[in-house]
Formats: C-alpha cells, sequence, structure tokens
C-alpha cells in the first residue's frame, strides 16, 4: 500500500508550482500539519455543561437569597412595615437621609427635565447657596431610581421607599454574585463561590455597611466594580476563547463607567487597580495588548464621566489619568525592542522609573492649568494622620476621631480570626506571593514561561489573573490596615481569595512541589484537599454562624425615637415654610428630608464651604458669647436654632474626642500639648447657658420647643436687652 500511494506524492512534490500557487500550497501545508481536532465526547460535553449550568444556578441563588436576607433584617431591625412615613424616613441618618431626600425631590418634580434642573441649580436645601446637588453629591443613582419608578408604574403597586431600598439590596445580591463568579472563575470550582458567599455574610460587619447606611454611594457603586473585577479576572485568562473576551471585554467596559458614575472617589479606587496591572506588566507576565486595552477602558470611561458629570475637574487631575497617560506614553519607547533581550531587562526598569516620573509630571502640571477643589481637605488630613504635620482645626481633628479613620482594633482581626477567614487568607496570600516571586526570577533569568500551566506543574504564580489579585488585595489591605473604613472594599476580596485558595488544587500542588511530597501521590492529595478542606469549612461555618443568623431573622427589634418624631412633627406644624435651621450637619439631613426645610449646612465634607459652615454652628457647642453665635447664625440667615442635648453632654469614650473638647482645643480654651497657650474665656458654654434663660441669651434666643433630646430656639429678630 505504501509503495503504491508513493508515486503520486513524489510526482506532486517534484511538480514545479507556478509562483501564484506557492502561498497556497504553503498555507496547505500549515493546515495538513495540524492534527485534527477530536471530537468531545458527548458524556464530556454534558458533564461541561451541568457543572456550568449548576454553578449559575448557585451563583444566582447566592445573590438572591442574600438580597431577600438583607430585606427581612432590615424589616425586622426597624419594624419597617408597621411604621409611619416620618417614622420610616428617621431611619436615614447622617448623609444617607441628603441622598433619599433628593429622590423624595425627583419624584415630586412634574417631569423628569424639571426635577433634574432644580437639583442642578438647587438653592432650596442650604441658605446663601446655589448648589448643583447632581455633581456634588453624586445623584446619578437617585435619578435612575426615580425614573425606573415612575416608567415601571410601580407608583401603583410600591411604596417610593421600599422601591429604593429593594433597588439597594438588589444591588446587593449582584456584588454577592460578582464575588461568586469571580472565585468560580479563579479556581475552577462553584464550591468555591459558596465558601466565598457564606464569609462574606458571616463576616458583613466587615464587608458592608448596608446594615446602616443603605443609600451610601458606596453600596451602590462597589456592586458594579465587582463586575468589574470579574469580567477583568476572566479577561486576564490565558485559555479564553475569543467570544468570552469580547464579552468580558464588553462588560468590564459598561461597569467600569457605570463605576465611575456612581461614586465620587470611584477613581482613586480604579487607580489602585492600575497600579496593580501596570505591575503584572513590568514583569511580563501577561500579554501587552490585554493589559493596555484595559487602560483604553479607563481613558474612556474617564472622557465620557467628565462629559456626563457637568465637566467635572476631579477626573482631569485625577492620578489614574495621569497614570494612563503616563503608560499610554511609555509604552512608545517599546515598540521595536526584542523580547527576552539584555537591552528588552534594562528597557523594564527605565520604564518604571519613566512611568512613575511621568504620572507625577502630568498630575502635577494638570492641577496648574486646570481649576479644582479636589479633596484638599483630604491631602491635609493624610498629612495629619501620619504625623507630617500637626493642627488644632476642629475640622481635621474632628475626622481623625472617627472611628472608620483609625487604625484597625483588635476586634477586627479577632471576628476575622473567629470565622477562619483571616488563617485561610494569610496561607492563600503567602502561597500565592512566593509562587509569584518564582516566576519572576526565573523570567529575570531567561527562562520563558509556559504557555499553559498544568495541574502537575504546581506553579499557580504564572497565571495572571492570580498575580493581579494577589497584588491587589496587598494594596487594599495595606490601606485598610490605615484607615479601618477601607475594610468595607478589602474583605470581600479576602473572602473571595480565601475562598478561591483553599478549594484550588493549583494551590495545594504547588505547596507539595515546595514540600516535594513523595509518600501519597501529589496531585490526587491535591485534588482531595481541594474537596475536602472547603467542606470541613463550609460545615463548621454552618454549625456555628447559621443559627445566629436564624436568630437575628426571628428577633423582631423595635427602632424608637420619639424625641426625633416630636422634633419633626412641630417643625412640619409650626415653623414658617421660609424659615431656615441651624444645627448639628448629621441633624440637619434628617430635618431636610424629613420636613423639606432650608437648613444652614450639611453632613457632606467633600466643600470647603461645607466645612467651614459646619466648623462655625458647631461653635453653638463651645465658650463663646451670646453675641459672637447671633452673629454666627445671622450671617447664614438662620431663623432657628436646635441645640442637642446628646452633643452638649456628650461623654466620649476617646479622650479629647468630644466635639466641645475638639472646639475648645480650636478655640485655645484647652491646652492640647505641652506649650501651648492657654486663653481663658470668660464665657460658660454656650449650649448650657442658653438654657437658664438670662440675659443676654434671651435678648437673642427664645426657646419656643423642647423635649428631652432637643432645644429649639427662635433667633430674634429685633433684640431687646434687659438686665
Amino acid at each position: 500500500m505504501a509503495e503504491e500511494e508513493g508515486p503520486p506524492v513524489e510526482l506532486r512534490q517534484r511538480k514545479k508550482p507556478k509562483s501564484s500557487e506557492i502561498k497556497e500550497s504553503a498555507k496547505e501545508e500549515k493546515i495538513n500539519d495540524i492534527p485534527a481536532p477530536e471530537r468531545v465526547p458527548k458524556h464530556v460535553l454534558f458533564q461541561r455543561f451541568a457543572k456550568i449550568f449548576i454553578g449559575c444556578l448557585a451563583a444566582v441563588t447566592s445573590g438572591m437569597m442574600y438580597a431577600l436576607y438583607l430585606s427581612a433584617y432590615h424589616e425586622r431591625k426597624f419594624w419597617f412595615s408597621n411604621r409611619q412615613e416620618l417614622e420610616r424616613e428617621i431611619t436615614f441618618q447622617g448623609d444617607s437621609a441628603i441622598y433619599y431626600s433628593y429622590y423624595k425631590d425627583m419624584l415630586k418634580a412634574p417631569s423628569f427635565e424639571r426635577g433634574v434642573y432644580e437639583l442642578t441649580h438647587n438653592n432650596k436645601t442650604v441658605s446663601l447657596k446655589t448648589i448643583n446637588a447632581v455633581q456634588q453629591m453624586s445623584l446619578y443613582p437617585e435619578l435612575i431610581a426615580s425614573v425606573l419608578y415612575q416608567a415601571t408604574g410601580s407608583n401603583e403597586i410600591i411604596e417610593p421607599v421600599y422601591f429604593y431600598i429593594g433597588i439597594v439590596f438588589g444591588l446587593q445580591g449582584i456584588y454577592v454574585t460578582a464575588l461568586f463568579v469571580t472565585s468560580w472563575l479563579m479556581s475552577g470550582t462553584w464550591l468555591a463561590g459558596m465558601l466565598t458567599v457564606a464569609w462574606f455574610i458571616i463576616n458583613r460587619v466587615d464587608t458592608t455597611r448596608i446594615e446602616y447606611s443603605i443609600p451610601l454611594r458606596e453600596n451602590w457603586a462597589l456592586p458594579y466594580f465587582a463586575c468589574q473585577i470579574a469580567a477583568l479576572t476572566g479577561y486576564l485568562k490565558s485559555n479564553l476563547n475569543t467570544y468570552g473576551e469580547r464579552f468580558c471585554y464588553l462588560l468590564m467596559s459598561a461597569s467600569t463607567y457605570t463605576f465611575m458614575m456612581m461614586w465620587e472617589y470611584s477613581h482613586y479606587l480604579l487607580f489602585l487597580q492600575a497600579i496593580s496591572l501596570f505591575l503584572l506588566d513590568i514583569f511580563s507576565l501577561k500579554q501587552n495588548d490585554k493589559v493596555y486595552e484595559v487602560y483604553k477602558i479607563y481613558i474612556f470611561s474617564l472622557f465620557l464621566g467628565y462629559l456626563l458629570q457637568f465637566e467635572n475637574p476631579a477626573l482631569l487631575v485625577s492620578p489614574l489619568l495621569s497614570l494612563v497617560a503616563a503608560l499610554m506614553l511609555a509604552k512608545c519607547l517599546q515598540l521595536n525592542v526584542k523580547k527576552g533581550s539584555f537591552v528588552a531587562k534594562i528597557i523594564k526598569v527605565i520604564n518604571f522609573y519613566l512611568v512613575c516620573t511621568l504620572t507625577i509630571t502630568l498630575n502635577i502640571i494638570m492641577k496648574m492649568f486646570v481649576p479644582h477643589k479636589e479633596n484638599g481637605h483630604m491631602l491635609k488630613f493624610l498629612e495629619v494622620k501620619f504625623g507630617l504635620n500637626m493642627t488644632k482645626n476642629f475640622t481635621m481633628n474632628w475626622l481623625l476621631c472617627q472611628e472608620s479613620l483609625q487604625a484597625p482594633s483588635q476586634d477586627f482581626f479577632l471576628r476575622l480570626t473567629q470565622s477562619s477567614l483571616l488563617p485561610f487568607y494569610i496561607l492563600v496570600l503567602i502561597i500565592c506571593f512566593l509562587s509569584m516571586l518564582q516566576v519572576i526570577f526565573r523570567r529575570i533569568n531567561g527562562k520563558s514561561l509556559k504557555e499553559t500551566v498544568t495541574l502537575e506543574d504546581g506553579r499557580i504564580g504564572e497565571r495572571p489573573e492570580i498575580i493581579y489579585h494577589v497584588i491587589h488585595t496587598i494594596l487594599l489591605g495595606s490601606l485598610a490596615m490605615v484607615i479601618e473604613g477601607l475594610k468595607y472594599i478589602w474583605i470581600p476580596y479576602v473572602c473571595m481569595l480565601a475562598a478561591f485558595g483553599v478549594c484550588s488544587p493549583e494551590l495545594w500542588m504547588t505547596l507539595f512541589k515546595w514540600l516535594r511530597l513523595r509518600t501519597v501521590h501529589p496531585i490526587l492529595l491535591a485534588l482531595i484537599l481541594s474537596m475536602a478542606v472547603p467542606t470541613i469549612i463550609g460545615l463548621s461555618l454552618w454549625k456555628e454562624f447559621f443559627p445566629r443568623l436564624m436568630t437575628e431573622l426571628m428577633e423582631l427589634q423595635e427602632f424608637y425615637d420619639p424625641d426625633t418624631v416630636e422634633l419633626m412633627t412641630w417643625i412640619k406644624r409650626q415653623a414658617p415654610v421660609a424659615a431656615v435651621f441651624a444645627g448639628s450637619p448629621q441633624l440637619m439631613g434628617a430635618i431636610k428630608l424629613c420636613t423639606g426645610w432650608m437648613v444652614t449646612s450639611l453632613p457632606l465634607y467633600n466643600d470647603d464651604d461645607l466645612l467651614k459652615r459646619n466648623e462655625n454652628i458647631y461653635q453653638i457647642y463651645s465658650k463663646r458669647s451670646a453675641e459672637d453665635i447671633y452673629k454666627i447664625l445671622t450671617s447664614y440667615k438662620a431663623n432657628y436654632l436646635i441645640v442637642e442635648d446628646a452633643i452638649c453632654n456628650e461623654v466620649g469614650t476617646m479622650r479629647g474626642c468630644r466635639v466641645k473638647d475638639l472646639l475648645d482645643i480650636a478655640n485655645g480654651h484647652m491646652v492640647c500639648e505641652e506649650g501651648d497657650k492657654l486663653t481663658y474665656s470668660k464665657y460658660g458654654r454656650f449650649c448650657h447657658e442658653v438654657k437658664i434663660n438670662y440675659s443676654p441669651y434671651v435678648n437673642y434666643f427664645t426657646r419656643v420647643y423642647w423635649n428631652r433630646s432637643y432645644f429649639v430656639y427662635k433667633i430674634n429678630t429685633v433684640i431687646s436687652f434687659q438686665s
């Protein structure tokens, strides 16, 4: 047979082809060299389909169950359905009250266009001040919620407050689903996703603030960030097909832009992500093309966000834009350099220095030419936080005293250890980090990376999506160790990374390769441990924490604040419509929501004028004269003053962090450090003295209402001095 077939083959090879046929024959030879792909057996396809179907079902079910859990817990905590509208609105505290009040305003507007105009030219919230509330407070969630409420005809089915909190709870369900999918993509098993969700819910005190402040911007934004990270994780995978890559790219583009629109601080988080991708690119652990495609998404989102956020200058002077621009410029210098050569390694070092220098230079230039007020108080706060500067400024010291801006406490680490999250996270992080260093050293020594990493190789550090998450979690964790409030961004990814690690056979195989395990077949042991360890963890968590969760849902709590209800009722019935109220910013937010009356200040800390107003109004708790307080209040056209007994008689646990102590330090009425000069005040504390009703206080202020918690004074327009 071989002899019979030989001649015609030789004749074809010796035949002189035409010049136009040379390329075609070369292509045919290449095609013939590639072995024809074998058909995948039907039972294998069925197994893959079943795995994906069960995983997707588990992911969606986890998100839905978590959203339902939040709704049930919220109902039990506040007894929400049995409350009147005023009592429900009081549950929104501080800045949350402001956000929800604008949602109410949009629903009351005669049309969407008119509502948007009134928000962008708002002069009915803060006295003597017109603000663009949409830009300043990132009210895009409220605009979207109001449109959906009216467009879907929900006004005939459900009350506005239930629709609003329902959307937020639904987003939290998407948040959990995205974390599930990310862990699943990294580990290859949906068991990791289930463990991620379990750890997330058990540690919800440290993973989310949804229980305390529903309308916070982060509660609207972080679910989109989780979706973006899930898409980025899939996009960075080496074995992704073309259709999957396109889907991940589109999802990443949409979620990046939406995330940027929902939260004013989103570009800082994306800046940390860009640094992680830059380091990933520096170590040549991923093709440059994919990383630079992500940079293009950043630029597009920043440009579109700048236009749709009323030409927001904060996005132009953001470090994200400077870094991405520097990376794009630096890329031009590497186009014609052969990879792997000595020159290429030198270029890498120069590139790193060049990008850092260019980023700082571009950011300085942008700030010189673009007028902005980009959170200058944040930079001052960081200077004081790290001991680079000292200040007696009330606002700075007040921010430093906030629990969310302190370093994490021992209780924080104890909680994470009791749920077994922290020990497994540290184990997974150490193994992945050491494997990453091993890969980097191999790359530096000129060894090429394998295109496909098998389980037997035990090199989890060669997977780019894993290395990205390691770098990213280290950056987020470093910040969370300084400012506890950032734990709500870090801990969800701690849950995801720890769950991925214990469920990943590849991670266990990497460990066994280092230990040179020979007594037992390492692959078999890795597969067993990747199933057994998460199962044991899951059963222990179920036994210990599931009864607690059920107890929380069964207990009927009650939010009882009759004093605030009485105050709001009095304002709505007795105060003139044009009245302006002065008091603590937190209370002013509640008054704006519950009554709609104008106030002198708001609990917002991204505007210098509002910060100054807050400090001036807080002087009612300092040792200042009645005349000084009267001048401050009338300068803001205030008609009524509300003194809170809780602030006036505050007993703080942290030394020097009571509002009245911070005011005394700022005014020089208290010695803060050795060498400070003490200025004695001949006046008593205003909030105490004004209650006694004697001259000169009664000349300026007339008490018109009081209860156990609040004292309301009318600010006299005509002053009659009497002894």
